[in-house]
């Protein structure tokens, strides 16, 4: 709502800088620096997890709050929450083109400079079915610029136009 009613970019965009705002990371961070991990009770397991496994309990922490404020206090309540502790990071997911996926970021940049399209190859997968990882690269111009891992190819693309990312800023 408060994308929609203050900016006058493309409704694809504005969906682009929403979804920026309500990802995992944007979510999890927002709910970090309200405090909100010293109030979980988290199993040992849970502690020693992944970092995107705790970005992920505080992303599930934040919505549940915001759930919780909608149900007792109503909209504004939920609203109010949300413009005081999420919007704040609007101006730097701008600033930074974090609203871009990483692929994007990669595929508008490289088109611009070079005239490329990345291309994502899988360059390997391991583990069984249930518990699989993937190994991506992603190329430009048949030179492989960045690789990545991640439990779906997906991931991995993700992981690797990130590397990429570092890699072609720095040299370009």
């Amino acid at each position: 709502e408060h994308l929609y009613s203050n900016f006058e970019e493309p409704e694809g965009i504005l969906t682009n800088w929403r979804s920026a705002l309500v990802r995992t990371e944007s979510i999890s961070a927002a709910a970090d620096r309200e405090g909100f991990e010293p109030l979980l009770r988290l199993s040992r397991g849970e502690k020693r997890g992944s970092e995107r496994a705790r970005q992920q309990i505080l992303a599930n922490c934040y919505e549940a709050v915001v759930g919780a404020l909608y149900l007792d206090k109503g909209y504004a309540a939920a609203k109010a929450f949300i413009d005081h502790t999420l919007l704040p990071t609007l101006p730097e997911i701008l600033q930074n083109g974090t609203w871009l996926d990483p692929k994007s970021r990669l595929q508008e940049m490289v088109q611009s400079r070079d005239g490329f399209t990345p291309i994502y190859k899988v360059t390997s997968e391991e583990g069984p079915d249930h518990d699989k990882m993937f190994v991506v690269g992603v190329y430009i111009n048949d030179k492989l610029i960045g690789e990545g891992e991640g439990p779906s190819k997906q991931a991995a693309q993700v992981t690797a136009a990130t590397a990429a990312l570092k890699k072609y800023i720095k040299e370009n």
